[in-house]
């Protein structure tokens, strides 16, 4: 069983934050895009005719930029050539594309079951900020028109430490987010990726944060509000009602196989990853000619893939299993890692139970610094 990702790179609006690969949509070749995107399917699937796909997430970019018409073909494509038997298929959504049923009615109609919607924030003044199109209002007509056309499984996101944000900001957003009695929630501290506006800002000097103590605030805050509210946090950034947990993002974090379509996708199956071209026309030439749009592959040596499964699986409430590890790799993990595991419960960032090794409260905090502990010079 594999995950498939596919990207739909266009956006009506260039959010100041965000850096994954998209374009604006007007004058751009959406047709086109859709079509050659369908060809990927065939070319890939045609390498692997016996990897069954059990999760499908579409991403972006804004997926629901897309014309219903093109919805319709991109989904009759995805079950025409992609072996998916059935299982969590995930569409990311813009409020501001939702404020009728009709792209929705598309979506419910043709085996989506679940939406994962871009909030953000519920302060307007702050979505101005961040460039974001929507306000809060857009929020709650999208969640109606959505339960309206028979969706259940939905997940917002929440970002913190925006620009100008307070505790009681954040505290506001968590609240009216909660209210909406979601399966699902998503939050992120804002981080600053090279070429976004955000990031060119902060070099000039003109982007003013909250402190690293109140993202730490806030971020407790979140943890405190959603267990509150009978949300498990299953991951560091991932909150969920039993049973609603996201199963695509389980395959990452799982480190499990994963095919990537569309511009600058990424795929993930067994040892070896690879990653097709971005920009568009890049990514339209090859298929054109019937050939896959991959820019580079790598075959992971066994470092590389003894590192992810610690990076990955430590995102996890659940941990890394000790004895998977060993199954997995022919090597015990104690051999390996021993030295870092002990330094990292000394410090008080893990913990090990029974066969699991997990991040305490205090190493959820520091993730990335943790995580950078299980880098590897060789083995």
């Amino acid at each position: 069983m594999a995950g498939a990702y596919i990207h739909i790179p266009f956006c009506e609006h260039i959010c100041y934050y965000c850096d994954f690969n998209k374009v604006f949509i007007e004058g751009q070749p959406v047709d086109d895009y859709v079509d050659m995107l369908i060809r990927e399917f065939q070319l890939v699937m045609a390498e692997y005719p016996d990897e069954p796909i059990d999760t499908i997430y579409v991403g972006g970019g804004t997926p629901t930029t897309l014309s219903p018409a093109q919805l319709q073909r991109l989904i009759d494509g995805i079950h025409q050539y992609l072996p998916y038997e059935g299982g969590e298929f995930t569409f990311e959504a813009n409020p501001n594309d939702l404020q009728d049923t009709e792209k929705l009615q598309v979506l419910k109609d043709n085996g989506v079951n679940r939406l994962s919607i871009g909030v953000q924030s519920f302060n307007d003044q702050i979505l101005k900020q961040i460039g974001r199109i929507h306000r809060s209002t857009d929020v709650y007509r999208a969640i109606d028109n959505a339960r309206k056309v028979g969706f259940e499984n939905m997940s917002i996101d929440l970002i913190f430490r925006l620009p100008q944000q307070s505790e009681a900001d954040f505290m506001d957003s968590l609240n009216k987010a909660i209210e909406l009695d979601l399966p699902h929630y998503s939050t992120y501290s804002l981080i600053l990726e090279r070429k976004t506006i955000f990031y060119n800002l902060m070099r000039q000097g003109k982007l003013h944060l909250p402190s690293q103590d109140v993202e730490a605030h806030m971020y407790q805050a979140a943890i405190d509000s959603f267990k509150r509210a009978g949300l498990d946090q299953y991951e560091i950034s991932n909150f969920a009602k039993p049973g609603f947990q996201s199963a695509h993002n389980l395959t990452y974090w799982r480190n499990e196989k994963y095919f990537g379509f569309g511009a600058g996708a990424y795929g993930y199956l067994g040892k070896d990853r690879y990653h097709n071209f971005g920009p568009i026309q890049q990514y339209l030439e090859p298929l054109k000619e019937n050939k896959v749009p991959v820019i580079e592959r790598h075959v992971l040596p066994l470092t590389e893939q003894m590192e992810e499964e610690l990076f990955l699986g430590l995102r996890t409430m659940q941990g890394v299993s000790i004895s998977h590890f060993q199954d997995k790799f022919n090597y015990p993990l104690q051999n390996v890692y021993g030295e870092t595991v002990a330094t990292q419960i000394a410090k008080g960032y893990l913990k090990q139970e029974g066969d699991w090794l997990r991040l305490t409260e205090s190493g959820k905090f520091l993730g990335n610094e943790v995580f950078q502990e299980f880098l590897l010079d060789s083995y």
